[in-house]
């Protein structure tokens, strides 16, 4: 297994250290900005782009986040670099964008969003836009067959399962993709504890979890994973000892 030590070290701002999009929106170069000067590590999603380029945008469709409708797929990164995130002077930006912002101050945890038949060339182009970068990076995706592509390319960066659920059927799925030889999880902390994980940490694999809010659910991923993906709060002022 790769050194997945980065991911515990610090809690982990899903989308950047946003602030619940009032005034600070998800994924965008000022909620990474944020969690730079905060010190937290950077959870966010990419998207592929009608050019071949990584994007960081969470939604398949652009209404939610630009009050537009289409397909983030049909778009360039140019175009999409147009367009205001929540009405703010935020665009939706690239990843070479925000690996030029973070320039390895916090680890990254990067979210593929795969389509199933329409990711040629997905894995490689997020492999191309991270080589040379000096930060710790680690690459995770619900969707198998990304993993799969990550994988059969040689990932240098810890490669991870995005994941849920609480029935053993699901488990053999999971076990099905950490056959693939996998480094770490992010499981839905309100699914643990479970067989899958709980094996799974036997066995030395790193657990985080997502999506924490509140100090509850804190509490609880730290009885049964290493780390958490969180926001709408600031874990500085709820450390557990």
């Amino acid at each position: 297994m790769k050194d997945t030590s980065f991911l515990k070290a610090q809690p982990i701002a899903h989308r950047g250290y946003h602030d619940m999009n009032r005034e600070v929106w998800e994924n965008t170069l000022s909620a990474f900005a944020r969690a730079v000067e905060a010190g937290f590590a950077i959870e966010c999603d990419l998207q592929y782009t009608a050019d071949s380029s990584p994007v960081v945008f969470h939604d398949d469709d652009l209404q939610r986040l630009c009050g537009l409708k289409g397909d983030v797929r049909a778009k360039t990164a140019a175009e999409l670099g147009l367009l205001s995130v929540g009405g703010t002077g935020d665009k939706v930006p690239t990843l070479s964008q925000l690996l030029r912002l973070v320039d390895g101050r916090v680890p990254l945890v990067l979210e593929l969003k795969g389509r199933k038949g329409d990711d040629e060339g997905f894995a490689a182009a997020v492999l191309d836009t991270l080589e040379g970068y000096k930060g710790p990076v680690a690459l995770m995706s619900f969707d198998h067959w990304l993993l799969r592509d990550l994988k059969a390319l040689d990932a240098p960066h810890p490669l991870g399962l995005t994941a849920e659920g609480s029935k053993p059927e699901i488990f053999f799925v999971h076990e099905e993709a950490m056959q693939l030889g996998l480094d770490f999880i992010s499981y839905f902390y309100g699914d643990l504890p479970n067989p899958f994980i709980t094996k799974e940490r036997t066995l030395g694999c790193t657990v985080i979890t997502w999506t924490v809010r509140d100090r509850r659910a804190q509490e609880h991923t730290f009885a049964h994973a290493d780390q958490m993906t969180f926001e709408g709060f600031d874990p500085r002022e709820t450390m557990i000892s």
